[in-house]
């Protein structure tokens, strides 16, 4: 499975028991929709490697305490401390209306309700303290924040982020 087929789900941050059991931080707002797999692929020197799981609950909201097939004791369970686990794309749960997972929106055409069309979405910065679409026109690089009141409808069948941006914020870009 390679990495850009699948998406992020968490991290394995600590062993639970002496039996090699773990606790794997999920980054996800519905942590019980991952309740129930059946197996991860664990990230190993950039490599997915598939890990069947013989049995998961929830812990504590954000973590899955995950009892692995074949991994019986704290020094396996050591091996894998820190690694980043993933899903492949298919099991995301479809999102509808306004709600997007960011890597389903690049490459989208973003279009301004008073503005028009703006350009393409190319990018969506999330390292920054608010999350931004970066947008490319002309060569030029349009950077917007990506706030729920300026956005204003979410297009998929046509391949469009529809924005209610604030008057002036595109032109800022635009003028020379």
């Amino acid at each position: 499975m390679r990495k850009e087929d699948c998406f992020y789900l968490g991290k394995i941050a600590k062993k639970f028991s002496f039996k090699g059991e773990v606790l794997a931080y999920l980054d996800t707002d519905e942590p019980e929709l991952y309740e129930n797999l059946e197996s991860v692929f664990v990230e190993f020197n950039g490599h997915l490697v598939p890990y069947f799981i013989e049995q998961s609950s929830l812990h504590k909201n954000d973590f899955l305490r995950i009892q692995f097939e074949d991994m019986r004791s704290e020094a396996d369970a050591d091996k894998i401390i820190g690694s980043e686990i993933y899903l492949p794309l298919e099991m995301l749960p479809k999102l509808e209306g306004n709600k997007f997972y960011f890597h389903e929106v690049i490459g989208f055409d973003v279009e301004d309700t008073q503005f028009g069309y703006v350009g393409k979405l190319v990018h969506i910065n999330d390292s920054v303290s608010q999350a931004l679409f970066v947008i490319e026109r002309d060569e030029l690089e349009i950077l917007i924040p990506m706030i729920d009141e300026f956005i204003h409808e979410i297009d998929r069948k046509n391949n469009k982020v529809i924005l209610n941006s604030p008057a002036g914020l595109i032109d800022i870009y635009l003028e020379k």
